[in-house]
């Protein structure tokens, strides 16, 4: 059985950093996209990054997080990480980790995904 487990949530303040880590098992993804996306309450879950290439390095970034978030991943962990710096309160969402995208990398049709992370940036 697959499944993606994310880690690293919390409480920071704006300005701070958090790291965020999406460790996989049941298969390997090495050779997927991997992506996170984000959901903040009562909008709709949004793309904030992927890693398409099993070198990590073909990356892509929403516009609104450009320059503050990095996506990497481990391939020997299985694991994939969104390294968050400068946040903001509007980063305020839970964050969700996403492996094997059916169609765009931005999409939300992904099929495997974890059970999210609660990240609060308070001003």
């Amino acid at each position: 059985q697959v499944q993606l487990v994310e880690s690293g949530g919390g409480l920071v303040q704006a300005g701070g950093s958090l790291r965020l880590s999406c460790a996989a098992s049941g298969r390997t993804f090495s050779s997927s996209a991997m992506g996170w996306f984000r959901q903040a309450p009562g909008k709709e879950r949004e793309f904030v990054a992927a890693a398409i290439s099993w070198s990590g390095g073909s990356t892509y970034y929403a516009d609104s997080v450009k320059g503050r978030f990095s996506i990497s991943r481990d391939n020997a962990k299985n694991t994939v990480y969104l390294q968050m710096s400068s946040l903001k309160p509007e980063d305020t969402a839970v964050y969700y980790c996403a492996a094997e995208p059916r169609r765009g990398y931005y999409r939300l049709d992904y099929t495997y995904w974890g059970q999210g992370t609660q990240v609060t940036v308070s001003s």
